[in-house]
């Protein structure tokens, strides 16, 4: 991808219930990313931006749902989203505290 920045591969954390609850029990943190992005650039920015040990990335491609609104029929935009495993007694304090 050229130039490196962790910006251009991690979009957002996903923060929720079911987020909080692998966080909170496995150690896993969710994340959406870059369609383009690969579980090494994800692994690459996520030890980059937190300064942490990943261990392993799971990574699951969201389709296109059809919508309606009225007699408009359109499709949402489609997604990636990354299951982050840490490393044995790492965390992101950041992430953490938010929930």
């Amino acid at each position: 991808m050229g130039e490196f920045h962790y910006a251009d591969i991690l979009i957002a954390p996903i923060i929720s219930e079911k987020s909080n609850e692998l966080m909170m029990e496995h150690g896993k943190y969710l994340f959406q990313v870059s369609d383009r992005a690969t579980k090494t650039d994800i692994k690459r920015a996520v030890s980059e931006r937190f300064g942490v040990k990943v261990a392993d990335v799971n990574i699951i491609n969201l389709p296109r749902k059809p919508k309606r609104a009225g007699r408009f029929i359109y499709k949402t935009s489609k997604r990636r989203k990354a299951v982050v495993t840490l490393a044995e007694g790492e965390m992101i304090p950041e992430l953490s505290e938010a929930v």
